[in-house]
């Protein structure tokens, strides 16, 4: 069971989405009742960083800044937050795993300033997403976002029992209702070749069967918990979980990585919502 009680990480780049994110993980830590740990990382240790030592100091110097900009927005946004910062030499993805360890989250802006100290998602960000073997939360969204009383788990099948949970634990906190989201596609064929009706049956009878094995703990374990299911057809299942995001507080999604390829990649699908979704996403590690 993924356990949200957990240090949160942070990182800060002086942007505004990484002040979004700041805040996002402030409250967050406070409704689980952990610490805050904010990071900011100049790279400067990193291949290709090395500057002058007068360089260097004036990166340390803006760095420190960012850092007490956010431990102030922080605990502006929590006064009683407890607060911790890194001013790390290290490149901000590695800096940030460092950080949260084997049981930590890490949080960070859905884009940076650009550079090499920025928490960009199309470069240090997706790194992030890519290796990271805790959960990770890519805050998206409006600068002010309206509550909609809703978390959302897309799922596939009992590999995402985690995800799963995470995303009931985080809607309790919420006070909000947890909609378990499941979407099945197949091959759309040019001409009169279609798929057979038996087959269609067979794909809904198995997406349907593999989401209610996964919804039945979930009941159990949160009973006071209001689950709704949706098992969807969708063309693009990208797409249309990009479209549900837009009706939620959080989205989240189990880490899917192809086997055997170089870096750990993300999925399509990942890779898509993180990049697009229309509130924040949160991917939790398949076991």
């Amino acid at each position: 069971m993924v356990d949200v009680r957990v240090p949160i990480v942070v990182g800060a780049d002086g942007s505004e989405t990484g002040a979004l994110a700041v805040r996002w993980a402030a409250v967050e830590a406070a409704a689980g009742g952990t610490d805050l740990h904010i990071v900011h990382a100049t790279a400067l240790d990193a291949p290709g960083g090395h500057r002058p030592d007068y360089a260097a100091r004036l990166v340390l110097e803006a760095g420190q800044d960012i850092l007490d900009e956010a431990v102030a927005l922080a605990t502006g946004q929590v006064p009683d937050l407890g607060v911790t910062s890194t001013l790390s030499r290290d490149s901000a993805a590695r800096a940030l795993l460092g950080e949260a360890g084997a049981n930590g989250m890490i949080v960070v802006g859905s884009r940076g300033l650009g550079g090499f100290a920025a928490l960009l998602l199309g470069s240090v960000g997706l790194r992030v997403a890519a290796r990271a073997t805790v959960p990770l939360v890519v805050v998206r969204g409006a600068l002010e976002p309206v509550p909609t009383g809703v978390v959302v788990a897309a799922v596939r099948d009992e590999r995402d029992l985690d995800a799963a949970r995470f995303a009931a634990e985080a809607a309790g906190r919420r006070k909000a209702s947890l909609r378990v989201w499941s979407a099945y596609t197949f091959y759309q064929y040019a001409g009169s070749m279609v798929p057979m009706l038996d087959d269609l049956t067979e794909i809904v009878e198995e997406q349907t069967s593999a989401t209610a094995r996964l919804v039945g703990p979930l009941r159990d374990e949160f009973p006071a918990l209001t689950v709704t299911v949706d098992v969807v057809r969708a063309p693009s299942v990208a797409g249309a979980l990009v479209d549900v995001s837009a009706h939620a507080d959080l989205l989240v999604i189990g880490a899917r990585r192809p086997a055997h390829t170089i870096g750990a990649p993300l999925g399509h699908v990942a890779h898509a919502v993180l990049h697009h979704a229309h509130c924040p996403v949160t991917m939790v590690p398949g076991r």
